[in-house]
């Protein structure tokens, strides 16, 4: 059972992974970042409730008392970290925002150190120093950041929100279902993001043409890549992890769930010719060894004190 849970979350972060240069596709196609979610958010949202309905309907359901919960779930747990993750694509490499990303677990220790006021083991902090020097190293400090500065400032945001869906995980317990949670959430991201994603001035007809984003890239339908984010790279992605998750320790989850950060790499440089250089491959590295350190301190604390929830993925 344990080798199974482990193969299902190494599939569930290549599926993630994909989601950064499938964007990339749609951006090629002529959407903004957030169209593009929108995208994701709507088809991915109204996939995953009808396959619930069919399959899990009891999933759908939604305590009551669980609603303000639901929101804000919506609101900072998807559609903030997908409408920031996807602007700071437009910026910087996939591979670099998807290491910020991952940084999320050190605002969690300085959220349940200094808000929850709860003691946090040594290690905690410790992987919190590590992970912002390899963070240091990925943006290469000592040349006064040679990566784009409001790009960077739209990774850490995407950091922030994850690290909101990190703590608001510990939030549920067996009255509300994961899955249906994620379903709803996606559902209620697009909807919040109406007003500012302004489906109907999507460049619909995009969906019909075939783009490379970078001249290194293969040329793909704005279709196909669409399909596949919602398909894969969410649906598919989220309906893994979940099932991992349930099947592996918090420690063991977190660390294969930063494998959608190798993965997101690899794919962006064999699809879009995105390469890391060898400070960024070193501090990332160095960067996903503090990230776990300090998830698994904060992840191995009583529910009581602040237990954060193992993550499905963040991308």
């Amino acid at each position: 059972m344990r080798r199974a849970g482990l193969l299902i979350a190494f599939a569930s972060s290549w599926c993630f992974a994909f989601s950064g240069p499938m964007a990339k596709y749609l951006g090629g196609g002529g959407l903004a970042p957030l169209e593009s979610v929108w995208v994701r958010m709507a088809g991915a949202g109204l996939l995953l409730v009808g396959i619930l309905a069919v399959v899990r309907p009891r999933a759908l359901r939604i305590p009551r008392a669980r609603l303000p919960f639901f929101g804000a779930y919506a609101v900072v747990a998807v559609a903030g970290v997908q409408a920031l993750y996807f602007a700071a694509i437009t910026r910087l490499p996939v591979g670099v925002t998807l290491l910020i990303e991952f940084t999320a677990p050190v605002f969690v220790v300085l959220w349940v150190r200094f808000v929850r006021r709860v003691r946090l083991p040594r290690a905690a902090f410790t992987g919190a120093v590590v992970a912002v020097a390899g963070l240091g190293i990925v943006v290469e400090v000592w040349s006064g950041l040679s990566l784009d500065p409001f790009g960077l400032l739209l990774a850490f945001g995407a950091a922030a929100c994850c690290a909101g869906y990190f703590l608001l995980s510990d939030g549920f317990g067996d009255d509300v279902d994961p899955l249906g949670l994620i379903a709803w959430g996606l559902v209620g991201a697009a909807v919040v993001l109406v007003p500012v994603s302004r489906p109907w001035d999507i460049p619909w007809r995009a969906f019909g043409d075939a783009v490379s984003p970078s001249p290194d890239a293969p040329v793909l339908p704005v279709a196909a890549a669409a399909l596949w984010m919602i398909v894969i790279a969410t649906v598919a992605a989220y309906i893994l992890g979940v099932t991992a998750v349930r099947r592996l320790s918090a420690a063991v989850g977190s660390t294969v769930a930063s494998l959608e950060v190798i993965a997101g790499a690899v794919i962006a440089w064999l699809l879009i010719g995105e390469a890391l250089g060898a400070f960024q491959i070193l501090g990332g590295l160095i960067v996903l060894a503090g990230a776990y350190l300090a998830q698994r301190a904060t992840a191995e604390l009583p529910a009581r004190t602040g237990e954060v929830a193992e993550p499905v993925a963040a991308g």
